[in-house]
Protein backbone atom coordinates (compact mmCIF):
# COMPACT_ATOMS: atom_id res chain seq x y z
CA UNK A 1 0.00 0.00 0.00
CA UNK A 2 1.44 3.37 -1.00
CA UNK A 3 1.83 6.21 1.46
CA UNK A 4 -0.72 8.25 -0.53
CA UNK A 5 -3.42 5.58 -0.06
CA UNK A 6 -2.48 5.03 3.56
CA UNK A 7 -2.94 8.71 4.42
CA UNK A 8 -5.64 9.42 1.84
CA UNK A 9 -3.70 12.29 0.25
CA UNK A 10 -3.35 13.35 -3.39
CA UNK A 11 0.42 13.65 -3.41
CA UNK A 12 3.41 15.02 -1.50
CA UNK A 13 5.11 18.33 -2.24
CA UNK A 14 8.47 17.08 -0.82
CA UNK A 15 8.32 13.28 -1.16
CA UNK A 16 12.05 12.82 -0.45
CA UNK A 17 11.35 13.25 3.26
CA UNK A 18 9.17 10.13 3.24
CA UNK A 19 12.28 8.00 3.61
CA UNK A 20 12.15 9.02 7.27
CA UNK A 21 8.81 7.23 7.63
CA UNK A 22 10.40 3.91 6.69
CA UNK A 23 13.51 4.56 8.81
CA UNK A 24 11.43 5.15 11.96
CA UNK A 25 10.28 1.48 12.39
CA UNK A 26 13.81 0.33 11.54
CA UNK A 27 15.16 2.56 14.31
CA UNK A 28 12.53 1.18 16.70
CA UNK A 29 13.50 -2.40 15.80
CA UNK A 30 17.18 -1.63 16.49
CA UNK A 31 16.31 -0.12 19.88
CA UNK A 32 14.14 -3.11 20.84
CA UNK A 33 16.87 -5.56 19.83
CA UNK A 34 19.37 -3.60 21.91
CA UNK A 35 17.06 -3.81 24.95
CA UNK A 36 16.62 -7.58 24.51
CA UNK A 37 20.35 -8.17 24.06
CA UNK A 38 21.15 -6.10 27.13
CA UNK A 39 18.65 -8.03 29.24
CA UNK A 40 20.08 -11.35 28.00
CA UNK A 41 23.59 -10.17 28.83
CA UNK A 42 22.50 -9.31 32.37
CA UNK A 43 20.83 -12.73 32.71
CA UNK A 44 24.20 -14.42 32.33
CA UNK A 45 25.47 -12.78 35.52
CA UNK A 46 22.39 -12.84 37.77
CA UNK A 47 19.64 -15.18 38.87
CA UNK A 48 16.12 -14.40 37.70
CA UNK A 49 14.98 -13.05 41.09
CA UNK A 50 18.06 -10.83 41.33
CA UNK A 51 17.66 -9.78 37.71
CA UNK A 52 14.12 -8.56 38.38
CA UNK A 53 15.49 -6.39 41.18
CA UNK A 54 18.29 -4.76 39.20
CA UNK A 55 16.37 -4.58 35.91
CA UNK A 56 12.64 -4.52 36.70
CA UNK A 57 10.08 -5.29 33.97
CA UNK A 58 8.42 -1.93 34.69
CA UNK A 59 11.63 -0.12 33.72
CA UNK A 60 11.85 -2.10 30.51
CA UNK A 61 8.24 -1.29 29.63
CA UNK A 62 8.91 2.42 30.19
CA UNK A 63 12.01 2.30 28.00
CA UNK A 64 10.13 0.49 25.23
CA UNK A 65 7.24 2.96 25.49
CA UNK A 66 9.63 5.88 25.25
CA UNK A 67 11.37 4.37 22.23
CA UNK A 68 8.03 3.80 20.51
CA UNK A 69 6.98 7.42 21.11
CA UNK A 70 10.27 8.89 19.89
CA UNK A 71 10.38 6.74 16.73
CA UNK A 72 6.71 7.43 15.98
CA UNK A 73 7.39 11.18 16.41
CA UNK A 74 10.27 10.95 13.96
CA UNK A 75 7.98 9.25 11.44
CA UNK A 76 5.33 11.94 11.89
CA UNK A 77 7.93 14.68 11.46
CA UNK A 78 9.02 13.05 8.21
CA UNK A 79 5.39 12.99 7.00
CA UNK A 80 4.96 16.66 7.96
CA UNK A 81 8.14 17.70 6.15
CA UNK A 82 6.98 15.87 3.02
CA UNK A 83 3.96 18.23 3.00
CA UNK A 84 1.02 15.96 2.19
CA UNK A 85 -1.54 17.59 -0.11
CA UNK A 86 -5.33 17.14 0.04
CA UNK A 87 -8.34 18.53 -1.82
CA UNK A 88 -6.89 19.50 -5.19
CA UNK A 89 -8.44 22.59 -6.80
CA UNK A 90 -7.64 24.65 -9.88
CA UNK A 91 -7.83 28.43 -10.22
CA UNK A 92 -7.39 30.47 -13.39
CA UNK A 93 -5.50 33.75 -13.09
CA UNK A 94 -5.97 36.35 -15.78
CA UNK A 95 -3.36 39.10 -15.91
CA UNK A 96 -4.64 42.11 -17.79
CA UNK A 97 -2.62 45.00 -19.13
CA UNK A 98 -1.48 46.91 -22.17
CA UNK A 99 1.55 46.58 -24.41
CA UNK A 100 3.63 49.74 -24.06
CA UNK A 101 6.83 50.60 -25.93
CA UNK A 102 9.03 53.49 -24.81
CA UNK A 103 10.93 55.03 -27.74
CA UNK A 104 13.80 57.23 -26.60
CA UNK A 105 15.85 59.57 -28.75
CA UNK A 106 19.56 59.03 -27.99
CA UNK A 107 20.96 61.37 -30.65
CA UNK A 108 23.57 63.90 -29.54
CA UNK A 109 20.98 66.68 -29.48
CA UNK A 110 19.56 64.93 -26.38
CA UNK A 111 22.70 66.06 -24.52
CA UNK A 112 21.35 69.62 -24.51
CA UNK A 113 21.06 70.81 -20.92
CA UNK A 114 17.87 72.87 -21.18
CA UNK A 115 16.50 69.94 -19.10
CA UNK A 116 18.76 69.11 -16.16
CA UNK A 117 21.11 67.34 -16.24
CA UNK A 118 20.31 66.89 -19.94
CA UNK A 119 17.36 65.81 -22.05
CA UNK A 120 18.35 62.13 -22.19
CA UNK A 121 19.07 61.66 -18.49
CA UNK A 122 15.90 63.53 -17.52
CA UNK A 123 13.89 61.23 -19.81
CA UNK A 124 15.38 58.16 -18.15
CA UNK A 125 14.45 59.51 -14.71
CA UNK A 126 10.86 60.13 -15.80
CA UNK A 127 10.49 56.64 -17.25
CA UNK A 128 12.01 55.09 -14.14
CA UNK A 129 9.30 56.81 -12.08
CA UNK A 130 6.70 54.85 -14.08
CA UNK A 131 8.14 51.38 -13.40
CA UNK A 132 6.58 50.90 -9.93
CA UNK A 133 3.12 51.60 -11.38
CA UNK A 134 3.23 49.21 -14.34
CA UNK A 135 1.56 46.20 -12.66
CA UNK A 136 0.67 43.91 -15.55
CA UNK A 137 1.59 46.08 -18.53
CA UNK A 138 4.16 44.56 -20.84
CA UNK A 139 6.86 47.10 -21.66
CA UNK A 140 9.54 47.37 -24.33
CA UNK A 141 12.30 49.84 -25.11
CA UNK A 142 13.65 51.22 -28.40
CA UNK A 143 16.60 53.59 -28.69
CA UNK A 144 17.07 55.59 -31.87
CA UNK A 145 19.25 58.16 -33.53
CA UNK A 146 20.16 57.67 -37.21
CA UNK A 147 18.89 54.09 -36.80
CA UNK A 148 16.67 52.31 -34.30
CA UNK A 149 17.68 49.46 -31.96
CA UNK A 150 15.45 47.29 -29.78
CA UNK A 151 16.95 47.43 -26.29
CA UNK A 152 14.20 45.48 -24.53
CA UNK A 153 11.43 43.38 -26.13
CA UNK A 154 7.98 43.32 -24.57
CA UNK A 155 8.36 41.88 -21.11
CA UNK A 156 6.86 41.70 -17.63
CA UNK A 157 10.37 41.57 -16.18
CA UNK A 158 10.55 45.15 -14.99
CA UNK A 159 14.02 44.71 -13.48
CA UNK A 160 15.37 43.78 -16.91
CA UNK A 161 13.58 46.75 -18.47
CA UNK A 162 15.09 49.06 -15.82
CA UNK A 163 18.56 47.68 -16.57
CA UNK A 164 18.13 48.30 -20.30
CA UNK A 165 16.88 51.81 -19.57
CA UNK A 166 19.84 52.64 -17.33
CA UNK A 167 22.27 51.66 -20.10
CA UNK A 168 20.85 54.11 -22.66
CA UNK A 169 23.45 56.59 -23.90
CA UNK A 170 24.30 58.51 -27.05
CA UNK A 171 26.50 55.59 -28.13
CA UNK A 172 23.63 53.08 -27.82
CA UNK A 173 23.09 53.56 -31.55
CA UNK A 174 26.15 53.69 -33.79
CA UNK A 175 24.62 55.82 -36.56
CA UNK A 176 24.15 59.53 -35.85
CA UNK A 177 21.11 61.56 -36.83
CA UNK A 178 17.44 61.54 -35.86
CA UNK A 179 15.12 59.14 -37.69
CA UNK A 180 11.87 59.22 -35.73
CA UNK A 181 9.83 57.45 -38.39
CA UNK A 182 12.25 54.54 -38.53
CA UNK A 183 12.04 54.15 -34.75
CA UNK A 184 8.25 54.01 -34.83
CA UNK A 185 8.31 51.48 -37.66
CA UNK A 186 10.81 49.41 -35.67
CA UNK A 187 8.48 49.32 -32.68
CA UNK A 188 5.32 48.47 -34.60
CA UNK A 189 7.03 45.95 -36.89
CA UNK A 190 9.35 44.09 -34.53
CA UNK A 191 8.21 44.54 -30.94
CA UNK A 192 4.43 44.37 -31.06
CA UNK A 193 2.86 41.01 -31.84
CA UNK A 194 1.93 40.58 -35.45
CA UNK A 195 -1.72 39.74 -34.84
CA UNK A 196 -4.26 42.54 -34.62
CA UNK A 197 -4.67 44.16 -31.23
CA UNK A 198 -6.21 47.32 -29.80
CA UNK A 199 -4.30 47.76 -26.58
CA UNK A 200 -0.96 49.12 -27.72
CA UNK A 201 0.78 52.37 -26.85
CA UNK A 202 4.00 54.03 -27.90
CA UNK A 203 5.52 56.69 -25.65
CA UNK A 204 7.96 58.72 -27.74
CA UNK A 205 10.54 61.03 -26.13
CA UNK A 206 12.40 63.31 -28.54
CA UNK A 207 13.12 66.88 -29.55
CA UNK A 208 11.46 66.12 -32.88
CA UNK A 209 14.25 67.17 -35.22
CA UNK A 210 13.61 64.47 -37.80
CA UNK A 211 15.92 64.04 -40.80
CA UNK A 212 13.73 62.71 -43.56
CA UNK A 213 12.27 59.46 -42.16
CA UNK A 214 8.62 60.33 -42.90
CA UNK A 215 7.49 60.21 -39.25
CA UNK A 216 3.89 61.24 -39.95
CA UNK A 217 3.47 58.41 -42.47
CA UNK A 218 4.93 56.02 -39.88
CA UNK A 219 2.40 57.25 -37.33
CA UNK A 220 -0.50 56.65 -39.73
CA UNK A 221 0.75 53.11 -40.42
CA UNK A 222 1.06 52.48 -36.68
CA UNK A 223 -2.50 53.66 -36.11
CA UNK A 224 -3.77 51.17 -38.70
CA UNK A 225 -2.25 48.43 -36.55
CA UNK A 226 -4.02 49.66 -33.43
CA UNK A 227 -1.11 51.61 -31.97
CA UNK A 228 -1.70 54.86 -30.12
CA UNK A 229 1.13 57.42 -29.99
CA UNK A 230 1.82 59.59 -26.96
CA UNK A 231 4.61 61.99 -27.99
CA UNK A 232 6.65 64.02 -25.51
CA UNK A 233 8.33 67.11 -26.97
CA UNK A 234 11.58 67.94 -25.18
CA UNK A 235 13.67 71.11 -25.27
CA UNK A 236 13.33 74.73 -26.24
CA UNK A 237 11.20 75.48 -29.31
CA UNK A 238 12.24 79.15 -29.56
CA UNK A 239 15.94 79.99 -29.60
CA UNK A 240 17.08 76.42 -29.17
CA UNK A 241 19.92 75.18 -26.99
CA UNK A 242 23.61 74.59 -27.62
CA UNK A 243 24.61 70.94 -27.57
CA UNK A 244 27.72 69.95 -25.56
CA UNK A 245 30.30 68.01 -27.54
CA UNK A 246 30.90 64.68 -25.75
CA UNK A 247 34.32 64.40 -27.40
CA UNK A 248 35.57 67.88 -26.45
CA UNK A 249 35.05 68.87 -22.85
CA UNK A 250 33.69 72.39 -22.47
CA UNK A 251 33.01 72.75 -26.20
CA UNK A 252 29.80 72.58 -28.23
CA UNK A 253 28.90 70.65 -31.36
CA UNK A 254 29.53 72.67 -34.51
CA UNK A 255 28.21 72.46 -38.05
CA UNK A 256 30.39 71.98 -41.11
CA UNK A 257 31.43 75.63 -41.24
CA UNK A 258 32.25 75.83 -37.52
CA UNK A 259 29.10 77.48 -36.19
CA UNK A 260 27.66 76.13 -32.89
CA UNK A 261 24.61 73.94 -33.44
CA UNK A 262 21.41 74.85 -31.64
CA UNK A 263 18.87 72.11 -31.01
CA UNK A 264 15.23 73.24 -31.27
CA UNK A 265 12.08 71.30 -30.52
CA UNK A 266 10.04 70.54 -33.65
CA UNK A 267 6.66 70.73 -31.99
CA UNK A 268 4.64 70.76 -35.22
CA UNK A 269 5.95 67.38 -36.38
CA UNK A 270 5.26 65.67 -33.06
CA UNK A 271 1.76 67.13 -32.83
CA UNK A 272 1.01 65.94 -36.37
CA UNK A 273 2.28 62.45 -35.51
CA UNK A 274 0.09 62.22 -32.43
CA UNK A 275 -2.98 63.40 -34.35
CA UNK A 276 -2.33 60.70 -36.94
CA UNK A 277 -3.03 57.92 -34.43
CA UNK A 278 -6.43 57.23 -32.93
CA UNK A 279 -6.52 58.71 -29.45
CA UNK A 280 -2.98 60.03 -29.82
CA UNK A 281 -1.71 62.70 -27.45
CA UNK A 282 1.05 65.28 -27.70
CA UNK A 283 2.60 66.39 -24.39
CA UNK A 284 4.57 69.62 -24.62
CA UNK A 285 7.31 69.30 -22.04
CA UNK A 286 9.63 71.93 -23.47
CA UNK A 287 12.12 72.92 -20.80
CA UNK A 288 9.71 72.19 -17.96
CA UNK A 289 8.80 69.08 -16.04
CA UNK A 290 6.26 66.28 -16.37
CA UNK A 291 4.88 63.92 -13.72
CA UNK A 292 5.14 60.92 -15.97
CA UNK A 293 3.89 58.40 -13.39
CA UNK A 294 0.66 60.34 -12.92
CA UNK A 295 0.29 60.99 -16.64
CA UNK A 296 0.86 57.31 -17.35
CA UNK A 297 -1.89 56.39 -14.91
CA UNK A 298 -4.29 58.82 -16.59
CA UNK A 299 -3.51 57.94 -20.21
CA UNK A 300 -2.50 54.27 -20.08
CA UNK A 301 -3.37 52.49 -16.84
CA UNK A 302 -7.04 53.50 -16.93
CA UNK A 303 -7.45 52.65 -20.62
CA UNK A 304 -8.93 49.40 -21.93
CA UNK A 305 -6.80 46.34 -21.30
CA UNK A 306 -6.33 42.96 -22.88
CA UNK A 307 -5.44 39.62 -21.31
CA UNK A 308 -1.63 39.59 -21.27
CA UNK A 309 -1.30 36.22 -19.56
CA UNK A 310 -3.70 33.53 -18.49
CA UNK A 311 -2.56 30.58 -16.43
CA UNK A 312 -4.15 27.87 -14.32
CA UNK A 313 -2.82 27.38 -10.81
CA UNK A 314 -3.29 24.04 -9.02
CA UNK A 315 -3.85 24.47 -5.29
CA UNK A 316 -4.00 21.92 -2.47
CA UNK A 317 -4.97 21.97 1.17
CA UNK A 318 -1.83 21.42 3.25
CA UNK A 319 -2.21 20.02 6.77
CA UNK A 320 1.37 19.27 7.72
CA UNK A 321 0.88 21.22 10.96
CA UNK A 322 -1.24 18.37 12.37
CA UNK A 323 1.58 15.85 11.91
CA UNK A 324 4.19 18.15 13.42
CA UNK A 325 1.88 18.98 16.34
CA UNK A 326 1.25 15.30 17.09
CA UNK A 327 4.99 14.58 16.85
CA UNK A 328 5.73 17.37 19.33
CA UNK A 329 3.12 15.95 21.71
CA UNK A 330 4.76 12.51 21.56
CA UNK A 331 8.21 13.94 22.23
CA UNK A 332 6.94 15.87 25.23
CA UNK A 333 5.18 12.75 26.56
CA UNK A 334 8.33 10.68 26.15
CA UNK A 335 10.26 13.22 28.23
CA UNK A 336 7.96 12.53 31.22
CA UNK A 337 8.40 8.77 31.02
CA UNK A 338 11.10 7.58 33.38
CA UNK A 339 12.88 4.29 33.48
CA UNK A 340 15.93 5.03 31.46
CA UNK A 341 17.74 2.16 33.12
CA UNK A 342 16.22 -1.29 32.50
Amino acid sequence: MTMERLLGVREFAEPAWLIGVWLAPLALLIVLLAIVRRRRALARFAERDLLDEIASPVGSVRLVTRAVLVCAALGLIAVGLSRPLWDKSERTIRREGRDVVFIVDVSRSMLADDLAPNRLERTKLWIRDVIPTLDGDRVGLVAFAGAAVVKCPLTLDYAYFDLALSELATDSVSLGGTMIGDALRKATGEIFDQFEGRYRDVLLFTDGEDQGSAPIDAARAASERGVRLIAFGLGSDTQGTLVPDPDRRGRFIEDRVGNPVRSRLDRDTLEAMARSTQGGVYVHVGTGNVELDRLYADLVKDAAKSVVREETIVEYDQRFQAFLGLALTMLIASAFIGGLDP
